[in-house]
């Protein structure tokens, strides 16, 4: 499938290329600022979450703002990756309806846009590490770990999503309660050490947290999680782009009549 996929891709590599180009640079026209809102956007909310947060959560944590850094950074890579993936497919119904072209690549130049900004966002958390004084360790490599299964299991929630708002609109309404209650779930503000270890281990039901646990336990501890946590990150992945590809397989027929 995946062979399948990349050979679709190079055959309208133009197209996709044009379409990543055009989904990094259309969220930022006509903005002064333009694409240094990849990083301000994020600087921002940091800074608002800081300034809250810090005197409830952060008094006695160290490195609090790398902390909460990180847990930002994951949520708003998946939340945009999936919020625009979920649209992709309505959006470029002009394109697919009168050009036979794999819809999913619509799909994946969202989700590679995304991750530009993602991408962006890294090298900026990077700097605020070497301000905070974290120490780099060789076992930064291993951030492509968590990395890489946020964007399968990114791209497997699109595919979900975008045959679902094709058929009923209302799931954009739906996901933004869903996102709002997600980051809550997600400890990005808080440490989870205060509840019990049964409540704990209910957190690891929420992949978006086991991502962002993964990336803190990388870059604040230095240390590689457990093979047990990354048997658990790959299957919330290839689960979630299993279920994506299914359901596309099944519903990619009838995506014009939703249209």
């Amino acid at each position: 499938m995946l062979e399948n996929i990349k050979c679709k891709i190079k055959q309208n590599r133009f197209l996709f290329e044009e379409l990543v180009k055009r989904d990094f640079t259309k969220k930022y026209k006509r903005t002064v600022l333009g694409m240094l809102w990849s990083i301000l956007g994020p600087l921002m909310t940091l800074g608002v979450m800081a300034l809250v947060f810090t005197q409830f959560f952060g008094r006695n944590m160290e490195h609090y703002i790398i902390y909460l850094f990180c847990g930002n950074l994951l949520y708003s890579y998946f939340k945009e990756s999936t919020g625009t993936g979920m649209t992709a497919l309505y959006d470029n119904s002009g394109i697919f309806s009168k050009v036979n072209v794999p819809k999913y690549m619509f799909l994946i130049s969202k989700n590679v846009s995304s991750l530009i900004n993602f991408g962006i966002n890294i090298i900026v958390l990077f700097i605020f590490c070497i301000i905070d004084g974290v120490p780099f360790t060789w076992k930064f490599i291993f951030l492509l770990y968590p990395i890489g299964c946020l964007v399968v299991f990114n791209l497997g929630m699109g595919l979900i999503l975008s045959a679902l708002y094709l058929m009923f609109r209302d799931m954009k309404y739906l996901y933004d309660i869903f996102t709002l209650l997600l980051m809550y779930l997600s400890a990005i503000f808080y440490s989870i050490d205060a509840y019990s270890q049964e409540v704990q281990y209910l957190f690891y039901l929420n992949p978006i947290y086991v991502y962002i646990h993964y990336f803190r336990k990388i870059v604040l501890e230095g240390a590689i999680p457990r093979l047990s946590f990354h048997l658990l990150a790959a299957a919330y992945a290839l689960i979630a782009l299993l279920i994506g590809a299914v359901i596309y397989k099944k519903k990619n027929y009838k995506f014009l009549y939703y249209i």
